[in-house]
């Protein structure tokens, strides 16, 4: 049986389950080609990690991803797969690291507060 390596990956409110298997560079996404599924320069921005390794036709990638919009889940497709790439190779994690893949990114979206129309916008401020 062939190994297979795992990761999660998060962005925003978007989470990305990643599956790595050995293989000649496939991607899909929600058992859909990710081409089908995402813009180019998601798909670009998605498998910035090996393309960091020079390891693009060495990996199958499967992944599931649920939440968020379309951007937000290529940064979680990013993200979860540096991370299975570390699973896949403890030697990965150095350049991963300094490329910035590991990291989370945690902004959100700030949330709405009582007594404003948004987050941080006011109601017209009138003196007389």
């Amino acid at each position: 049986m062939e190994e297979r390596y795992y990761a999660t990956g998060r962005r925003k409110t978007a989470v990305a389950r990643v599956w790595l298997v050995q293989g000649n560079g496939k991607l899909m996404v929600n058992r859909r080609d990710g081409n089908d599924y995402f813009s180019e320069m998601q798909i670009l921005h998605a498998l910035e990690p090996l393309k960091t390794l020079a390891a693009e036709g060495d990996f199958d990638v499967w992944c599931t991803v649920k939440g968020g919009g379309i951007s937000g889940q290529a940064g979680a497709l990013r993200h979860g797969l540096a991370r299975a790439l570390v699973v896949a190779n403890e030697d990965f994690r150095k350049p991963l690291r300094s490329g910035g893949f590991l990291t989370r990114d945690s902004r959100m979206v700030e949330r709405k507060k009582y007594g404003r129309p948004g987050a941080r916008k006011r109601f017209q401020f009138s003196k007389r």
